[in-house]
């Protein structure tokens, strides 16, 4: 007889406790709901874990450590600057733990039960919950998928000790002396710009006619412009052909131009996108919809083609983000209540921790014209910003699309220091319908990068203070 075959009852079951299902049980449990969630690894997922926080705390160990040998312009100069990179690894893990903990203390101070084990659905209404020991059924009136993505793993590129994923390349021992990193999205871009301000020699191999893709060529530009300073190649419309592995490193084979081209390096780092986790959890046989791509269908309210059954996050079509999933999350909680909430995509930002960052929240302006939208756009400088220029990083803009009939903002674009930050209070303002004027008319702390929003703004209205019409 197998171990614990007794049915468990719960009133809503979440699968997964990553940004998106950590988050849906918590508000779930906050309405009153009795709350199971089901994780077969560790609490806060792939972003909490292998994700977003250690690759954000590598970025910030990388910057003070290029900061420290390269401030001569500000009079400072530093000599014998070291890096005890296992420490480094320390207090990224640090980090995460300090993290993971607090989403379990979250978890069980809002009452949801944590279950450890492997999620298979048996029916519309019952889960099988299977460890290496044991099996578990529960019984549940709803449910919420939230099993997040992994790599995509090329057939030429199969992971290995040379060949890496996201996750291998953020735990490795040590500080490689070179590095080759095949796609030049956000993922590639911000870990080879991480290993390049420590020093690593990065190549970089981007299939499109630009990197980070999924923002205005003129931001990209200004990332390029800045990884040749730090000594990245960067090759585009380049195609990865094959690898050869030795015992100390790798020789990888592309295409660029019709041209056979090799590069050497300690190691390579695969990250040509995420692949979703739907193909182990028995959806089919309950009936849930899928796309070719493995992606779950939902409506409004996150509901799939079964009615008691959600799904959330990179399972879910639209971008893989943390704080899409989360937004999801809520919302599937709130449907499962009984309340009217709907999901609006407009205002969800987009950010690219690259050097400088990238931020995009609403509408780009070409996309606002493929619409048929009427618009205008502004632009501000940094370099005309003198909190920019006091931090020595002035490079990049801020872009704003606003409405032409009734000035509403509509979309924002910043390339810059502290963009990730600063894109906020552009959401904001789109999720306000606030206008160019509205913006304009705010008082921005002086000196701060955020009077660029200000000034941008003014741009829109015709009367800029700090730049010529």
């Amino acid at each position: 007889m197998v171990v614990g075959d007794f049915a468990i009852e719960t009133e809503t079951l979440v699968v997964g406790a990553g940004p998106g299902g950590y988050v849906a049980a918590i508000r779930a449990a906050q309405l009153g709901q009795k709350v199971t969630i089901v994780e077969k690894g560790n609490l806060g997922g792939v972003c909490l874990n292998v994700g977003c926080i250690p690759s954000k705390a590598l970025i910030s160990a990388g910057h003070r450590y290029e900061m420290a040998i390269h401030s001569e312009d500000m009079g400072i100069k530093a000599e014998n600057v070291t890096v005890d990179f296992t420490k480094v690894q320390e207090w990224k893990a640090s980090v995460v733990k300090k993290l993971t903990g607090g989403v379990e203390g979250l978890l069980k101070g809002n009452k949801v039960e944590i279950v450890r084990g492997e999620a298979y659905f048996v029916d519309a209404n019952t889960v099988r919950v299977m460890t290496e020991t044991s099996a578990q059924t529960y019984k549940f009136k709803n449910a919420i998928i939230a099993t997040g993505s992994r790599p995509i793993e090329l057939p030429a590129f199969k992971f290995s000790k040379r060949i890496l994923d996201s996750t291998g390349a953020l735990n490795l021992p040590e500080i490689p002396k070179s590095l080759v990193v095949i796609g030049g999205g956000y993922i590639g871009t911000e870990l080879g710009t991480a290993y390049a301000n420590f020093g690593t020699k990065v190549t970089i191999l981007e299939g499109a006619d630009e990197i980070l893709s999924g923002f205005e060529k003129q931001m990209s530009a200004v990332v390029k412009r800045r990884l040749k300073k730090k000594g990245v190649e960067v090759f585009t419309n380049a195609l990865a052909k094959g690898v050869e592995e030795r015992e100390d490193g790798v020789t990888v084979t592309f295409e660029v131009q019709g041209e056979t081209k090799t590069v050497d390096a300690q190691y390579v780092l695969v990250t040509v996108g995420r692949r979703p986790n739907t193909d182990e959890l028995g959806l089919e046989q309950i009936g849930v919809k899928m796309t070719e791509r493995g992606l779950i269908e939902i409506d409004k309210q996150c509901r799939t083609s079964v009615p008691n059954i959600y799904a959330i996050g990179d399972i879910v079509p639209g971008p893989p983000l943390a704080h899409k999933a989360s937004y999801e999350g809520k919302i599937a909680a709130e449907a499962i209540s009984g309340h009217p909430s709907e999901m609006d995509y407009l205002a969800i930002p987009a950010v690219v921790f690259s050097d400088p960052e990238c931020a995009s929240v609403g509408y780009f302006e070409k996309q606002a014209k493929e619409e048929g939208i009427e618009v205008t756009t502004a632009k501000f400088p940094f370099a005309a910003n003198g909190r920019a220029l006091a931090l020595n990083d002035a490079e990049g803009f801020m872009k704003l699309v606003v409405r032409k009939d009734d000035g509403v903002i509509i979309g924002a674009q910043i390339v810059g220091p502290n963009a990730s930050d600063m894109i906020a209070e552009l959401g904001l303002a789109i999720e306000a319908g606030m206008t160019a004027e509205d913006i304009a008319m705010t008082i921005h702390a002086h000196p701060t990068l955020g009077e660029i929003a200000m000034e941008a703004a003014e741009v829109v209205l015709g009367s800029p203070i700090h730049i010529i019409k």
